[in-house]
């Protein structure tokens, strides 16, 4: 599939995917997967509340049918049939009537964009609320206004997914996206899209490594991952979030600074010509800090376009499937397979001609013809090989010292190692 074709399907991904009143628990994330699941096999995981994960408890699951703001005439000035941002998520259940003052109280507003819906939740703490732009506030007029929220909160399950390509070896590569957020095509949607195309595109040749894709509501979902899974299998990771938005694709290291990961992704973003950013760590943003927490410490980083909270629409109602593009989705996804490509080819080898030089030219790895610059490349890059295969040095290595780019120094090693010069 070409990337412009990719970009298409994900977007009409994200746009089935978006009305869907998404949380940390409940149908909504469900309906998710049930959806994600007609792209690929999922084994969908159902957690019982009250169960401990590490430092956390599962907690009740959340769902809602309706919700709404009524004014004395009955007409719906706010109606979560138009948008699940509409309601503060986990809103424990309240039918009333009440003056417009107190209502106040339980209503979220963006003074500083008057026209957008925020995105607002109260997961621990049991609370009620609406969520609206502040000019729709602005023409309520005084009078008393009926607040309807049908909702349940409830012992049930927190719902997470994993789909696992098979690799040819055991270790692991760990790709994660949140399953959490309502109605956000860009912080959610899209790291979803491009997590399902990129597992398909996995799928359809053996990679080497093993990669665990895993859907999961955000924090607690990660946790819970965490507590009921044994991590020693995985080598690196990757979160993806904010996938489809125009700005520049945007890479956080992991708390180690120097894993794997964190190189070939620097490695593919500067020899590709993108523009881009690289950021220090810090324990805050997405669930990287959850698999980075110093007791687990994986080599996980996180690939985002424009970074949580680095654009306006962030976390607010004009995060709409209009804001994300089918061209930002196919690009995030050709940096995923460009740096799983890397990361799958790196290897470290051992020279088994080590004294000297060996020649070359008769095993047919030398152009009898000089000249061309391509192949003058090739034959640097073999020598690079030769040179750094002392069993302690990986082909990354030899890109990063020599220059050269990844895919010619890996083409290098494919035609020593066929000629028995090298050995993994």
């Amino acid at each position: 599939m070409t990337g412009a074709a990719a970009g298409e399907e994900m977007h009409a991904l994200v746009r089935r995917l978006y009305p869907l009143c998404r949380s940390i628990t409940g149908d909504g994330v469900r309906a998710t997967l049930d959806i994600v699941g007609e792209y690929l096999p999922l084994q969908v995981r159902e957690v019982p509340t009250g169960t401990q994960v590490l430092d956390w408890t599962v907690p009740q699951e959340w769902n809602i049918r309706d919700a709404y703001i009524a004014d004395g005439a009955g007409r719906r000035v706010v109606d979560f049939a138009a948008s699940s941002l509409h309601v503060l998520g986990y809103s424990v259940p309240v039918h009333r009537t009440m003056p417009l003052a107190e209502l106040r109280e339980h209503l979220h507003t963006l003074p500083d964009q008057p026209r957008l819906v925020p995105y607002r939740t109260s997961y621990y703490a049991p609370r009620w609320g609406f969520c609206l732009a502040q000019e729709t506030l602005d023409a309520l007029p005084d009078g008393d206004y009926e607040v309807c929220v049908d909702s349940t909160l409830a012992d049930g399950h927190l719902t997470y997914a994993e789909h696992v390509v098979p690799g040819r070896v055991a270790d692991e590569v760990l790709v994660s996206c949140h399953t959490c957020h309502p109605s956000l095509a860009n912080d959610n949607l899209a790291g979803i899209a491009v997590a399902t195309f990129l597992a398909r595109e996995l799928a359809e040749r053996q990679p080497y490594h093993t990669y665990r894709f895993l859907y999961a509501p955000g924090t607690v979902g990660a946790i819970t991952w965490l507590a009921r899974n044994r991590v020693e299998r995985v080598r690196h990771g990757l979160v993806l979030a904010c996938a489809g938005d125009r700005g520049a694709v945007t890479y956080k290291k992991s708390r180690r600074g120097d894993a794997e990961i964190d190189r070939v992704m620097r490695h593919v973003l500067e020899t590709s010509g993108r523009p881009h950013t690289i950021k220090e760590f810090t324990p805050y943003g997405y669930d990287e800090r959850q698999y980075c927490s110093p007791g687990f410490d994986l080599g996980v980083g996180s690939l985002t376009r424009t970074p949580y909270a680095g654009y306006p629409e962030y976390h607010t109602s004009a995060d709409d499937p209009d804001f994300v593009t089918p061209d930002a989705m196919a690009d995030t996804l050709a940096v995923c397979r460009e740096a799983f490509a890397v990361l799958d080819r790196n290897r470290r080898y051992v020279n088994q001609s080590p004294y000297g030089e060996p020649q070359l030219g008769r095993r047919g790895l030398y152009d009898p013809l000089g000249g061309r610059s391509d192949a003058k490349e090739a034959q640097l890059a073999m020598l690079w090989v030769l040179s750094m295969s002392d069993g302690t040095h990986s082909l990354l290595d030899v890109a990063e010292r020599s220059g050269l780019p990844f895919d010619t120094v890996g083409a290098a090693a494919d035609a020593l190692r066929g000629a028995g010069l090298i050995k993994a």
